[in-house]
């Protein structure tokens, strides 16, 4: 995983220029601050790093950071901690984006770690958003990105009307 103190990430991109400031922000993540109403640093992370469903060569040095601190207590992490890898992945899937080579094999090993760390969360309180969340990043996780963006909008609304439709045919 590139550190946070290499000086390679000045070299990365983000939705704004340079991904300089992105360790800074990452590091303002290791005690699982919440990303409820746009609270930072999550709004900087998201709109640098996901931005409009685009994704960076910043956003595939970002996802092991924040699935490491994910990691660190999977139970209090809130839903972004397990969204964002998700979105990165389905960006990259949909755009074809191409993944630096030598920021590859840690974001691919990073992603493989979520179903174990959507398992470990499975004691807490799963609210119908989590829920959609969760089972998102293992499909992002086990490589079916179209299956984890259909989830993330598989409301239970949406998936009433999805399912009379299914039957009706």
């Amino acid at each position: 995983m590139l550190s946070l103190d290499d000086p390679h990430w000045s070299d990365l991109q983000h939705a704004y220029g340079s991904a300089r400031d992105i360790p800074a922000l990452l590091r303002q993540l290791a005690d699982l601050p919440s990303s409820e109403n746009d609270k930072e640093p999550w709004h900087s992370i998201w709109s640098s790093l996901a931005h409009q469903g685009d994704v960076y060569s910043a956003s595939f040095a970002a996802v092991p950071h924040i699935i490491q601190v994910l990691a660190s207590n999977p139970l209090r992490a809130d839903v972004s901690y397990f969204q964002f890898p998700a979105w990165v992945e389905v960006c990259r899937a949909k755009s074809d984006v191409s993944i630096p080579e030598n920021l590859a094999p840690d974001y691919f090993d990073s992603l493989s770690r979520l179903p174990t760390l959507v398992a470990a969360a499975s004691s807490r309180h799963w609210d119908e958003g989590f829920l959609r969340v969760a089972l998102s990043a293992v499909a992002a996780a086990k490589g079916q990105p179209a299956i984890a963006e259909a989830v993330l909008e598989l409301s239970p609304e949406v998936a009433g009307k999805f399912m009379d439709w299914f039957y009706e045919g």
